[in-house]
């Protein structure tokens, strides 16, 4: 693989990340517009798995929804 291709396919990933991002963000305001949750519900739940491991939020996710 040569530099062109490898700056190609990071563009490509930074267009996608950008897409991603943005979707999560209209969701997020859809829930917060339409009373769903609050802005500080949003904000506490994301410091509170910003600390998180992935294996620890899937576990926890197990426990609460057997």
């Amino acid at each position: 693989m040569n530099i062109v291709e490898v700056v190609g396919q990071l563009a490509d990933l930074k267009s996608v990340d950008y897409r991603n991002t943005l979707a999560i963000s209209v969701l997020i305001d859809l829930f917060i517009d339409k009373g769903l949750i609050t802005r500080d519900e949003f904000v506490r739940k994301a410091a509170e798995l910003e600390g998180e491991t992935i294996a620890e939020i899937i576990m926890k996710r197990r426990i609460t929804h057997i």
